[in-house]
């Protein structure tokens, strides 16, 4: 469903969290586009959606979307770090969903958002919550099974683990943010489970989303 905004399964989206409010004939930057469903979302509320991804079936797979939503985004192939393409102070808001976690050069990619976004404007970011990813979700009920520090892959998720709290949270103070949001929501009651996922949210939230803004020029 593309609606609204989701920013993690099972949990409440843009009408309930309203981290990025009216973005109606706003510049928003996706940064990631693992799922088609935010950049519809954002370009049916009226938003000017610049989605950039390194992955080209990505970036494919949101313009089918939206041209099956008979909506418009654009589109640039490009590592996340590499915005080189904006100028600066040019976006009104900035949207991650669940790409950060594994950046390999989280500072270069907030300093970076922090050029682009107009003064005083805010980045959501969501991510992978570093505690879920210590669970071993193969077995029942799930259990630890990484220790928080562990910097290595999953082996189900390439790629460098999930930021651990304090690094998302240095990051975005070296880049000059402030944070001024910080969630890390429980399951909707009722929601269909999302394959082993709701099991163990009951008991660790499954992601974590800060949302900063932009101090400084």
């Amino acid at each position: 469903m593309a609606e609204e905004v989701q920013y993690g399964p099972d949990i409440p989206g843009e009408s309930e969290l309203r981290l990025l409010g009216d973005v109606h004939k706003q510049r928003v930057l996706q940064l990631g586009c693992r799922s088609t469903q935010a950049g519809v979302a954002l370009a049916r509320d009226g938003a000017l959606v610049v989605a950039v991804d390194d992955d080209v079936r990505r970036l494919d797979r949101l313009r089918e979307a939206c041209e099956h939503a008979e909506v418009r985004a654009e589109t640039r192939q490009t590592d996340l770090a590499d915005l080189a393409f904006l100028r600066s102070e040019s976006i009104d808001a900035v949207l991650s969903i669940y790409a950060l976690g594994r950046v390999d050069d989280l500072d270069r990619v907030l300093r970076q958002i922090h050029r682009v976004l107009k003064p005083g404007r805010h980045v959501v970011i969501s991510l992978p919550h570093p505690a879920y990813a210590m669970l071993d979700r193969s077995l029942t009920p799930p259990r630890v099974g990484r220790r928080y520090f562990d910097a290595s892959p999953e082996p189900e998720q390439p790629g460098p683990a999930t930021q651990t709290v304090s690094a998302l949270f240095g990051g975005l103070e070296r880049a000059r943010f402030r944070v001024d949001t910080l969630l890390e929501p429980e399951p909707v009651p009722g929601a269909p489970r999302s394959h082993q996922w709701s099991d163990a949210m009951q008991d660790v939230p499954a992601t974590l989303i800060v949302r900063a803004r932009k101090e400084g020029v």
